[in-house]
């Protein structure tokens, strides 16, 4: 039995021994692939990344901002959401007044704090127009309605408190 592991201990060192040649050799052409690829490479990279950080061009015109609809061609749909009798009406009147079309006059669902304009999509220039015209600070896409409830409508008027 003594003399099996006579025969295989010289093996052993063997393997260790060119193990540790091969590791060497390894970490040679590492550092000799690393001399030679590395400058072009991190060249490439800082180019990249230089022209990543660097906003892109425009080249092209951009496109010409929507024109308004006349305020005889926007409809207003009008709802009183402050709880007061006929101040949906009066402020119908104040807007046929202005020049815009008509939809549908009635009450807001709740009760809201301040007046406000809501606009269908699309729609924002003469949402923006209308508060203007009425004095309202409160300008803001639809919420709260669909498209379908507006009956034909551009607009939504809801008078608060």
């Amino acid at each position: 039995m003594e003399q099996a592991h006579d025969l295989i201990r010289p093996w052993r060192r063997a393997t260790i021994a060119v193990s540790a040649i091969a590791a060497f050799e390894l970490i040679v052409l590492a550092i000799v692939g690393i001399a030679l690829f590395g400058k072009p490479i991190l060249n490439h990279f800082q180019s990249s990344a230089a022209s990543a950080a660097t906003p892109p061009k425009r080249t092209a015109t951009p496109a010409p901002a929507k024109t308004l609809l006349p305020r005889n061609q926007v409809s207003v749909m009008v709802l009183n959401g402050n709880g007061q009798a006929g101040a949906a009406h009066a402020a119908a009147d104040r807007v046929q007044a202005k020049g815009y079309l008509l939809g549908n006059v009635g009450n807001a669902p709740s009760v809201t704090p301040r007046s406000l304009v809501m606009f269908r999509p699309g729609y924002a220039g003469e949402g923006r127009r209308l508060a203007h015209d009425l004095h309202i600070r409160v300008v803001r896409p639809l919420d709260g309605m669909r498209t379908s409830q507006l009956l034909g409508a551009h607009l939504v008027l809801i008078l608060g408190r």
